[in-house]
């Protein structure tokens, strides 16, 4: 009986996607729950690919060589233990166990501990690209047992994008480095996102540009970024609905979703002490939106504010440069977050790295991370991207000419949560002085939490009065 070199679990799109990706270099055998979807997964998918259906769980583990490599690719959380379980009766010492789904860190570090007990070996793997990623090359993140990458590591190689530095994938350190990683790149996904839909809404109700004309602006400053998320940006624009003939865009709720990494990333930013505010506000701006019906009744109680009067050839320079810097920042504050998780949980992070398995197939791919690369070359213990030489005299110039966007949104009563976030990050990392002082003065006097003086050694505590 042939034996297949990895075996796959869960055919959603995705998982359907990457076992037909790895099909093109090496066997594989798949198995899913549903026994309907296999078989419909087979009869409209698989044409003469290496590639096995299998409908019982113990015919699948049996068909694979040993020691066995398993993909998970099914819906974080409790089922991802229940997978487990089921599979451990069939597995023996060594046998592999790949997480490929968004598993929330602190899971993925209590299922390596128990199955190191069970002597099973586990990574927890973040892969980013969505569907067509999946299947022509995503960004993949592994983390976990590093003798378990060295035994797959030619597997996901052949699987994920390539550039011409290599494939997008790396081992980026233990327990549960991979998975942290791709949280955070899902945070700063949900920053940059909510930067371009700010700047769209701009476009759209202070310029009142039509959505055509957006997707042509979107499309010629891509030009220059070389982003994934703009270069959708601009074809999501020029989207016609069939249904109606009208822009899509225009017909689709404003209500926008989450499935818990952007929390995630923001919840363990505030157990690490770090700031990441332009990721927290796009966070922070999709439960807003899901409140349509409050900001519905709100409307007809507040009186709508002017729409400011501006020069759309004024404007377009300077709203360019905005997703530039607003970009450029969220990529900062997550690496900053990078930077102290890898100190707190000892992942010896590689920043470089991380920066050039995102160059291709994931959904944060961008210009941006070449120069990103060159600076954590040059010093890889860089304090922060917005002092790097790639960036440092652009951000401050792009900081200062931001104001007339900010202003104009302002008077036009339009909302631009992460674009502020971004300029008051920066605004407030190159301070000498912020007003914590007062902050600090505030916490001794109600609560006799102490301070530190400017022209004195120690702490110190007053009695206000």
């Amino acid at each position: 009986m042939k034996k297949y070199e990895i075996g796959l679990i869960g055919l959603s799109v995705m998982g359907q996607n990457l076992a037909l990706n790895i099909a093109r270099n090496h066997s594989i055998a798949v198995f899913n729950r549903t026994e309907t979807k296999t078989r419909n997964f087979i009869k409209n998918k698989v044409k003469n690919q290496e590639l096995k259906a299998t409908y019982k769980l113990e015919e699948f583990v049996s068909s694979l060589a040993k020691p066995r490599k398993i993909i998970l690719m099914i819906k974080a959380g409790k089922p991802v233990d229940l997978v487990i379980d089921s599979l451990l009766p069939y597995l023996e010492a060594d046998d592999i166990i790949i997480d490929g789904g968004n598993s929330y860190f602190k899971d993925t570090n209590r299922r390596l501990r128990n199955l190191k007990e069970k002597n099973i070996k586990y990574l927890g793997v973040g892969i980013s690209g969505g569907e067509a990623g999946a299947l022509h090359g995503p960004s993949i993140m592994p983390g976990g047992n590093e003798n378990a990458y060295a035994e797959v590591s030619d597997i996901l190689e052949d699987a994920a994008a390539t550039t011409n530095k290599g494939a997008c994938v790396s081992y980026l350190g233990p327990n549960s480095a991979g998975h942290y990683v791709k949280m955070v790149h899902n945070g700063i996904e949900y920053g940059i996102m909510e930067v371009l839909a700010e700047i769209y809404a701009y476009l759209d109700q202070v310029l009142q540009l039509k959505p055509d004309e957006i997707g042509d602006i979107f499309a010629d400053w891509n030009q220059d970024f070389d982003s994934y998320l703009v270069e959708i940006t601009a074809k999501i624009m020029h989207q016609d609905d069939p249904k109606t003939g009208r822009k899509l865009i225009d017909l689709i709720l404003d209500k926008a979703k989450q499935k818990g990494t952007g929390k995630w990333s923001v919840q363990s930013a505030l157990n690490l002490g770090t700031a990441i505010p332009t990721i927290n506000a796009g966070v922070n701006a999709r439960l807003v939106s899901a409140l349509k019906e409050e900001r519905i009744n709100n409307s007809s109680q507040f009186a709508s504010s002017t729409r400011a009067v501006v020069e759309k050839k004024k404007m377009l320079p300077i709203l360019k440069k905005t997703v530039f810097f607003s970009s450029v920042i969220a990529y900062a504050e997550g690496f900053k977050l990078l930077q102290a998780a890898s100190e707190e949980y000892n992942y010896d992070l590689n920043y470089k790295e991380i920066a050039r398995i995102w160059e291709a197939g994931c959904i944060i791919r961008s210009g941006l991370l070449e120069p990103i690369q060159n600076a954590f070359k040059e010093n890889r213990n860089l304090n922060s991207l917005i002092t790097a030489q790639q960036f440092k005299s652009q951000l401050n110039a792009a900081a200062e000419e931001i104001a007339p966007l900010v202003e104009s949104a302002a008077k036009s009563g339009l909302p631009i949560p992460a674009i502020h976030a971004a300029l008051d990050y920066f605004n407030s990392l190159k301070s000498k002085k912020l007003p914590a002082n007062l902050i600090q003065a505030q916490r001794d006097f109600f609560g006799a939490h102490t301070y530190q003086r400017t022209d004195d050694q120690g702490t110190f505590h007053t009695e206000w009065k």
